[in-house]
């Protein structure tokens, strides 16, 4: 089992620094950011699905970055609409590619934060695979994934009551056939009794 010994850290950003919680993994493993739900309504890198995803990938021998976006806590600037803060994930992925050079880069996202780190990553092709729980599609276009190449991992509930399921399945149906998609039966959008059952579905998906 991995020690938890996460480092407080500030990432230099472009709207100013990021806060952020860092814990350095085995040599070699990939290192991963973690990015948090939607800021106004209370998303920080705190978050309990947050927590268990970021422990999920340490408890595997990664290095771990989950940080505040922008205007959260500690973390200088202003919310903005998700562009600001698919910014501040290439800030956090530039943060880790220093620390872990021989790395391959990961990211993960849970609800907003899938947004915004899928964003990134659009952008950014040193990630090399990407995980997202309950993706926010019924509030933004998630369109620009349709040609992706890369490993993507969706987790989504049945009985989320946010992100309505039906919406998820929709668009999983428009993506590339290599997307490996996993559906919770009866999980909520925080999987609040279903949380062991998302993280195995992780694991399933990871070959280290």
């Amino acid at each position: 089992m991995t020690h938890h010994q996460h480092v407080r850290t500030m990432i230099q950003g472009k709207a100013g620094v990021l806060q952020g919680l860092y814990q350095a993994g085995e040599q070699g493993k990939p290192a991963v950011v973690v990015c948090h739900p939607h800021p106004l309504y209370g998303g920080t890198m705190r978050n309990k699905v947050v927590y268990w995803l970021a422990r999920c990938f340490e408890d595997m021998g990664c290095s771990v970055l989950r940080f505040n976006f922008r205007g959260v806590e500690q973390s200088e600037g202003a919310w903005d609409e998700g562009k600001g803060e698919s910014d501040d994930v290439i800030s956090a992925l530039d943060y880790l590619a220093e620390k872990h050079p021989q790395s391959e880069l990961w990211l993960a996202g849970f609800s907003f934060g899938t947004y915004a780190g899928l964003l990134a990553a659009h952008r950014d092709s040193r990630v090399q695979q990407m995980f997202t729980i309950a993706p926010a599609v019924n509030l933004w276009s998630f369109d620009f994934m349709r040609d992706e190449t890369r490993p993507l991992t969706v987790i989504s509930g049945t009985s989320d009551e946010i992100v309505p399921f039906e919406q998820v399945q929709a668009w999983i149906n428009t993506m590339p056939s290599h997307v490996k998609f996993h559906a919770i039966d009866g999980a909520g959008h925080f999987f609040p009794d279903h949380m062991d059952t998302m993280l195995h579905a992780i694991q399933q998906d990871i070959s280290l």
